[in-house]
């Protein structure tokens, strides 16, 4: 049986992607249990793992209703957070096998946004948390600038056609803020206007892929003169190298 991706929309801009078949689903940071076990109830699916990036409540907080519910659910999450409710610990290059879903996951460690912080690659994608996010990227409360830069860097490294599966729906502000970085970039331009067409639809902006960051993420175009030269506009000096670049853009898009 093929497998779908499906998003569940949760808070305000939050998803809990959910990859399943007919039978069998797993939830990518259900930070509230209600919609996961709506959408389980709905399709007459069993959950059979719950997958964590990162330990923040709107991430997490589904976890402990899900486990009431469905007491022999695997949970995954990173080795080095403190995530109750987690059984299965994870860090950097384990493969983590779903048998129900013939599925294979490898994880990769990407702090900056907290200091553990993981992602899942698999499935044709890469569920990134709050790492990478449509045109834009996490902010950072635990990690170093340059922890994230090099967690980002991987990230747009994968190959081109690679879904990208985070879990805020910011694109349009991210959008706005890449053009004040590269004003004239056509690919922005372009994203722009399908990003409106698709939340004036109530359609997510998400996934994304790795081709379509690359060409409109400031935060991945760190070098791009135009991008360094707006940012050294911004910042009111030159920017030494690329962890510069990228030191001043997440500056600038916190205030922005």
């Amino acid at each position: 049986m093929s497998l779908t991706i499906t998003p569940l929309p949760a808070f305000r801009d939050n998803y809990i992607w959910t990859l399943h078949d007919e039978r069998y689903a797993v939830v990518v940071d259900p930070g509230d249990a209600a919609p996961v076990l709506a959408f389980l109830k709905a399709r007459q699916l069993e959950l059979v793992a719950i997958l964590v990036t990162h330990h923040h409540h709107d991430h997490t907080d589904g976890i402990a209703d899900l486990l009431a519910a469905i007491p022999v659910c695997v949970v995954y999450g990173p080795r080095h957070e403190t995530i109750a409710g987690v059984s299965h610990p994870v860090s950097e290059n384990e493969v983590i096998e779903i048998p129900a879903l013939d599925l294979s996951l490898t994880v990769w460690d990407i702090p900056g946004h907290t200091r553990g912080h993981i992602a899942y690659l698999g499935a044709d994608g890469v569920f990134c948390g709050d790492t990478l996010f449509g045109a834009g990227c996490g902010r950072l409360f635990e990690g170093s600038y340059a922890q994230l830069h090099h967690a980002l860097n991987r990230l747009a490294a994968l190959p081109a056609e690679t879904r990208v599966y985070c879990t805020h729906e910011y694109t349009e502000a991210n959008v706005r803020f890449a053009l004040a970085c590269e004003p004239d970039n056509p690919d922005i331009r372009r994203r722009q206007i399908a990003t409106a067409a698709l939340r004036a639809a109530g359609q997510p902006s998400l996934p994304s892929t790795i081709a379509l960051e690359n060409a409109s993420n400031p935060f991945l175009r760190c070098a791009v003169p135009a991008v360094i030269q707006h940012a050294e506009a911004h910042a009111g000096h030159i920017l030494s190298d690329e962890l510069a670049v990228f030191t001043a853009l997440r500056q600038w898009r916190n205030n922005f």
